[in-house]
């Protein structure tokens, strides 16, 4: 099972278990993230906003670190213009440790049979053919 999360501005596809990079968080020792999406072991997506809102991905924080440095340099030619500004992202690194997954409801026998029957008469779903329609400009032939 895997979940889409958002953190930081970002999206991640995370598993139970995965460590990951997010952007900086301050003093928490676990953090609960709202899924945007969420895909079982057999197949099955779950992407509805109302059944996402009662899911939770929850993970625990293991530490900080920083990224690569960036360095920025202005200048302009002939006019003695020159800034230089440096630039290090901080990052917070976390474990998933679950994803919860609300109960899903089984679906109506009403619903249930409506596909049995459906499936067993694949003619219902033939369509009539579409009677032919003469050509604009083109005279009728009738002989």
């Amino acid at each position: 099972m895997y979940a889409i999360i958002r953190t930081g501005g970002k999206q991640a596809k995370v598993r139970e278990g995965d460590v990951l990079s997010v952007e900086l968080i301050k003093d928490t020792e676990t953090v609960a993230y709202t899924p945007l999406l969420i895909v079982s072991s057999d197949g099955s997506v779950i992407s509805d906003p109302a059944a996402l809102k009662k899911a939770s991905v929850t993970a625990e924080v293991i530490g900080e670190s920083a990224g690569p440095k960036i360095d920025i340099f202005k200048y302009k030619n002939k006019t003695g213009y020159r800034r230089r500004q440096g630039h290090r992202q901080k990052y917070t690194t976390i474990r998933v440790t679950g994803i919860k997954v609300p109960a899903t409801k089984a679906k109506s026998s009403k619903a249930k049979a409506t596909e049995s029957t459906a499936a067993e008469t694949p003619s219902a779903k033939k369509k009539a053919p579409k009677p032919e329609k003469a050509a604009a400009g083109a005279p009728d032939k009738e002989a």
